[in-house]
């Protein structure tokens, strides 16, 4: 019997962010979406893998057949599946699919890499407290879609990367963690997305391990903290992607 049984409530609910129990001495289970070739899932799978976390990557699942990163996980053993959302007629109908088949693997995270779809609230509501995204900016700045352009235009100085719950208001869930790159006067949105990937890389792979490790709660704001971690922010350096110290 699965631990997380398919019942779909298409109405959210939840009076807040209940975060699953990962024992100490249990292996964390993660299931990863994607809608695209899947950098970010690439840095969580070699994170997993060279860095012996206590953690399984179950499956990666995509909603677009063609989308590259399938291929990169199938040759690396693991199991793939494609759930196209072009082949159902409504957002309610895709969701249910995806989420039964993300059921069957009974995650205790479901991380969004570059999954490029507006989950609706009953989807949200079945994984509540097990739904991970990474979005490309220091939310609550410039949600949506084409932050980058949105940043130049605003003429910021400061950009970056979130990993936050998600919640059914798009970009608005719980901040993880925050990854930050300086602009440049001669940045373009692609040079500027370039930077921050790299943040995004390292981030998003350093919350995987915080949540297998079972450090991550949420208090009674709903604000989050991850046990014995002084620092949730990763700063671009000439040296590379490093912790923010004060």
């Amino acid at each position: 019997m699965l631990s997380h049984p398919r019942v779909y409530n298409f109405g959210w609910t939840s009076s807040g962010i209940i975060v699953p129990a990962v024992l100490s001495n249990s292996v964390c289970r993660l299931v990863v979406l994607i809608s695209g070739r899947g950098s970010n899932m690439q840095s969580i799978v070699n994170t997993v893998r060279d860095h012996s976390l206590p953690a399984e990557i179950c499956a990666v699942i995509a909603n677009k057949t063609e989308a590259g990163g399938l291929q990169w996980a199938r040759d690396r053993g693991l199991a793939t599946h494609a759930v196209a959302h072009r082949d159902y007629a409504t957002r309610v109908e895709f969701d249910t699919a995806l989420a039964a088949v993300i059921d069957d693997y009974q995650p205790d995270y479901v991380l969004l890499a570059g999954f490029m779809r507006v989950l609706t609230p009953g989807f949200v509501e079945h994984f509540n407290g097990r739904l991970i995204n990474i979005h490309p900016s220091l939310l609550p700045a410039f949600p949506g879609l084409h932050t980058h352009q949105q940043a130049l235009a605003m003429g910021v100085q400061w950009h970056g990367c979130t990993v936050h719950f998600v919640t059914p208001v798009l970009d608005h869930g719980p901040i993880i963690a925050q990854g930050i790159v300086p602009v440049i006067s001669d940045d373009t949105p692609e040079t500027l997305a370039g930077r921050v990937l790299q943040v995004e890389h390292k981030l998003y792979a350093n919350v995987v391990r915080w949540l297998a490790e079972g450090l991550v709660s949420l208090n009674s704001m709903q604000r989050v903290q991850v046990l014995g971690i002084a620092s949730r922010s990763f700063v671009l350096t000439p040296n590379g992607v490093q912790p923010y110290q004060r």
